[in-house]
């Protein structure tokens, strides 16, 4: 046992395998004559490795004459046997002083033409193309210890591929771990042909750790080739572990190669990147778009997804010729910004000829963007077109919403919804003049916010001051051309310490534009609710989606003829708009804990039966759903009447679809016709449809044509959200007609301030009809 017990003992001592005093230490004490091979011997060797070397294709063809690299030698025989099989020209280093000495005094004499050099593998003091083959037994596994990352074998397959010549081949023998593989497999993905063969281990072995020898062969650099292996899972002899991650590693590398290949959408790394695998960088290329890892691997403090365009539009002047977009970590998942036809936008909007969009993600928490920015110059200096050489500084821009001062009011989890914010914003332009009326510097409004989505805003409210002036709020009208929406981006999260207990929400006021783009839509039917307004009666209207009870309490206190339901799926939505927005339930608005969906079937369910009874009885009744309306029960959740308005006021889970508001469940054509029966004769639906696809605008706005007997749309937001209107009667109101029929809306509203009535009725103008 006495020899394998002292080569146990020494690699003990060697400890850390990028040491080089370590090595020093570990070379010192074994001695020049002892020499330690860490994988196969050169028995098993032989063949494989003298078949690639040999290749009668290579250039030259004479071994004497092939130029030889064994980097990281240590004093394992393998050169000297590579030489005495007649390959004259191999160099070795090492940057092990202590061994380099010793192989040069054991080979000085048999081998003279044998060169060797004290080097560091990471940083080669050889010319670009000086070899035609380099060979490693062990270096890069050594270099490629797991809590060392993957640092130091970036650097060392760098040089390695800068010092092979055009079809030289790059030899490595590996244990083939996961995460050598991996490093290995993505370095030499572009321009190289690679294959791996299995050496064929001693009889008398037990089944171990079996060692395998990967063949790149360098090659055009925009070629792609999948990765060929010379043996099978069942005929390796190694430990199942081992098997198990390299067919893994193989058969994940070659999908990725695969579907580079299909032309589909993967990520490059700048390195291939540079090597021309996309075309010459240097060039613009109009519409061009690639997916794109910048830093890591010692380059950066950080890694980065980017994703590189091109603008499509070439002719148009530019502001920048090449600028840096960066996406904070709660809006990457955005369509906006994770979709192709949504990053074109963005494009365009930043007049930049080239953009590099950068998405950051959880890595990146708790960094400052000046770190940010820092990290990340010298990285997009790289990918900037040749216009840029002259060292002009890249512009940074960042999606941002404007918003000076945040407090975090309260945060909860919902079950359903995940997790919710209340805050308090000021935001960083006020109109001056408002700021005079009411006496204050700033104004505060509240938002609710759900973090699936944080782009969106759900619902914001103006606050005011116990005692504050009725008279003066009404007037605020700054917040009609700034507000959000459904769509308002969230900014920064610094918080601001502004005492709120002294506010209120003001319901007299709707801060959010689409809420009134939603009400001014009522003017296509306020003729048919003047009439029910002038009768005494009421007219009934469901909302699906309660968010913070804004828009239901405004319409509430402006139409009180009006009975509104509200449908909500998740009680803690319903909860905080009690505590945190002033919202109160009484006889005509009332809240019902329940699936949207379900409930206007079970609406258009009973009105059916309820015609179907009318019929058998009085006609006459059948014609007045106005009347049986009135007659309904305010606290039962089962209804027994149409209802004259149905608004859709959600936002979908998945904000990736490309349909931020509503649920893609809400605008398709089974539910549509289920809204229509539940519709009476002169009834209105309304949908808020936020989406920046013109594509999936137009699919909603063909399905509800098909439905619904006249169509129109309401363009709010820079053309992110749409108001759609839909109306089911024959009778509809003519375009020619709108100014009488939003003077009629007018003259229904209850209002205390005639600017906001006035804000409504100019809204009506931009309302057109689709059909």
């Amino acid at each position: 046992m006495g020899k394998k017990d002292k080569s146990e003992e020494l690699l003990e001592t060697l400890g850390d395998f990028t040491s080089k005093e370590n090595w020093d230490k570990f070379f010192t004490i074994r001695g020049c004559d002892d020499s330690f091979e860490w994988y196969a011997e050169w028995a098993e060797l032989r063949d494989p490795l003298l078949s690639h070397l040999s290749d009668p294709n290579r250039t030259p063809s004479e071994p004497a004459s092939l130029q030889i690299l064994v980097p990281g030698c240590g004093n394992s025989r393998l050169s000297e046997h590579v030489y005495d099989a007649g390959f004259r020209s191999v160099t070795n280093f090492d940057f092990s002083k202590v061994v380099i000495s010793d192989m040069l005094r054991r080979n000085v004499r048999q081998r003279p033409d044998m060169r060797w050099r004290v080097m560091d593998m990471t940083n080669m003091q050889f010319a670009d193309e000086t070899f035609d083959a380099v060979l490693d037994k062990g270096g890069l596994d050594a270099l490629m210890e797991p809590e060392l990352g993957p640092k130091l074998g970036n650097q060392y397959l760098s040089e390695v591929k800068r010092v092979l010549k055009s079809g030289g081949s790059f030899i490595c023998l590996t244990l083939s771990e996961t995460h050598v593989l991996g490093l290995l497999f993505s370095k030499f993905r572009f321009g190289w042909k690679m294959s791996i063969h299995a050496i064929p281990q001693k009889k008398s072995s037990k089944p171990g750790l079996q060692t395998f020898m990967v063949v790149a062969e360098k090659g055009t650099a925009t070629q792609l080739h999948q990765i060929t292996s010379s043996f099978s899972n069942s005929a390796t002899g190694c430990n199942g572990h081992q098997a198990c991650g390299l067919f893994e590693a193989l058969e994940n590398e070659n999908k990725i190669r695969g579907e580079f290949f299909n032309g589909s959408d993967i990520m490059n790394s700048l390195e291939d990147l540079k090597l021309g695998v996309k075309g010459d960088l240097r060039k613009l290329s109009q519409g061009r778009r690639l997916k794109v890892t910048l830093g890591g691997e010692g380059d950066s403090r950080f890694s980065y997804r980017a994703v590189l365009l091109d603008a499509q539009q070439q002719s148009d002047p530019y502001v920048y010729h090449c600028g840096v977009f960066i996406v904070p970590k709660t809006r990457a998942h955005e369509w906006l910004f994770s979709s192709e036809e949504g990053q074109w936008m963005v494009v365009e909007s930043s007049k930049a000829a080239r953009l590099i969009m950068v998405l950051l993600d959880s890595s990146h928490s708790n960094v400052s963007m000046d770190d940010i920015q820092k990290d990340l110059s010298p990285l997009v200096k790289q990918l900037a077109p040749e216009n840029d050489g002259d060292g002009s500084q890249i512009p940074f821009m960042m999606a941002g919403d404007g918003i000076k001062q945040r407090n975090i009011v309260h945060q909860v989890t919902s079950s359903l919804t995940g997790p919710i914010i209340v805050e308090d914003v000021v935001y960083e332009n006020d109109d001056g003049d408002i700021n005079r009326i009411l006496q204050s510097k700033e104004l505060i409004f509240r938002r609710l916010v759900f973090q699936r989505s944080e782009g969106l805003v759900q619902s914001e409210a103006l606050l005011t001051r116990e005692g504050a002036s009725d008279k003066t709020v009404g007037e605020i009208e700054r917040k009609k051309s700034k507000s959000s929406s459904k769509s308002k981006k969230r900014g920064s999260q610094r918080r601001h310490a502004e005492p709120s207990h002294q506010l209120k929400v003001y319901h007299g006021y709707m801060a959010s534009s689409y809420h009134t783009g939603i009400l001014s839509g009522f003017m296509l039917i306020s003729s048919y609710m003047g009439s029910v307004a002038s009768t005494g009666k009421s007219a009934k209207a469901i909302i699906i989606g309660l968010g913070a009870g804004l828009l239901p309490m405004f319409l509430h206190g402006c139409m009180p003829f009006l009975h509104i339901e509200v449908v909500e799926l998740d009680p803690t939505v319903l909860n905080l708009a009690r505590d945190y927005f002033g919202f109160i339930e009484d006889e005509y608005l009332q809240v019902h804990i329940a699936d949207g969906i379900q409930f206007i079937k079970r609406v258009a369910n009973s009105a059916s039966a309820n015609e179907v009874s009318f019929v058998k009885g009085n006609d006459d009744e059948a014609s007045s759903s106005n009347e049986s309306c009135a007659s309904s029960s305010h606290g039962e959740e089962r209804v027994t009447s149409k209802v004259d308005i149905v608004i859709i006021d959600v936002d979908s889970e998945d904000s990736s679809s490309g349909m931020t508001c509503p649920a893609a469940s809400f605008v398709e054509a089974s539910f549509l016709q289920t809204v229509k029966g539940a519709l009476s004769q002169k009834g209105l639906f309304v949908v808020n449809l936020v989406s920046r696809s013109q594509t999936i605008k137009d699919t909603v706005i063909s399905r509800m044509k098909e439905v619904f007997d006249h169509l129109f749309c309401l363009q709010l937001e820079e053309d992110v959200n749409e108001v759609m209107f839909a109306l089911s009667s024959e009778s509809w109101v003519d375009e020619d007609c709108f100014t009488e029929a939003a003077s009629q809306l007018e003259k229904l509203f209850k209002l205390k301030h005639p600017e906001l009535s006035q804000s409504v009725i100019d809204t009506t103008k931009k309302i057109r009809r689709l059909k």
